[in-house]
């Protein structure tokens, strides 16, 4: 398998987690999104929206990230990133989307680049734009894990699940652009959990190879 990524993609973060906790080997393929090389001819026809991160199995291309774990959660079914019931995989899914649609679309890249370069907005006023989704994205997340369903050291029980590969990657993020985290002591509380794992820890963005 290869996986063509970003150190600094949020999306690509939540793969490489995911292939790490599989135990799945991969080449790495670094796309820098800030050098625009995810235009580039050869790219552009792999991936026709231009994004990060995409992975390449044999013949077969999958895009977006979510869609690329549940394909990892399907052709190598252990250790299960989406177990238990009907009910349960609903619940651990909210939770996913509830950072993958509700707060990640927001503040990506291309996102930033246009308030910015086409709007005009300030850096500053670009700066006050992410953290308002962030900080109030993962409130609703807090609230969810925090209620009664809540139990386990992770998002959904004793072990790492989709939920908790979606909201790693956003706590880093989060950090780096100095959002407010007090108010959301479950979701870090789980973070830290996480990140005592080496699925987590050395797959972050400070440890891949294009970081440098």
């Amino acid at each position: 398998m290869q996986l063509y990524n970003y150190f600094r993609s949020s999306a690509s973060y939540r793969v490489r987690i995911a292939l790490a906790l599989k135990g799945l080997d991969y080449d790495y393929i670094a796309v820098h999104l800030q050098r625009n090389e995810q235009f580039a001819e050869s790219y552009a026809a792999m991936s026709p929206a231009r994004l990060v991160p995409l992975l390449k199995d044999d013949d077969k291309l999958v895009t977006q990230s979510l869609a690329i774990i549940e394909y990892l959660d399907e052709t190598h079914p252990n250790p299960p990133l989406l177990p238990g019931d009907a009910q349960a995989r609903a619940r651990i899914r909210a939770l996913a989307l509830d950072i993958a649609c509700e707060i990640h679309p927001l503040n990506n890249l291309r996102v930033l680049r246009y308030l910015v370069k086409d709007l005009k907005v300030s850096e500053d006023d670009k700066n006050r734009w992410y953290r308002h989704w962030v900080e109030t994205g993962l409130e609703v997340v807090e609230q969810r894990l925090a209620g009664s369903a809540a139990t386990g050291r992770f998002c959904h029980g004793d072990a790492p699940t989709l939920a908790d590969v979606v909201l790693v990657p956003q706590i880093h993020n989060a950090r780096r652009f100095d959002c407010r985290l007090d108010h959301v002591p479950t979701v870090m509380r789980i973070f830290e959990a996480c990140m005592a794992l080496d699925a987590f820890a050395k797959t972050q963005p400070s440890a891949c190879p294009d970081a440098a």
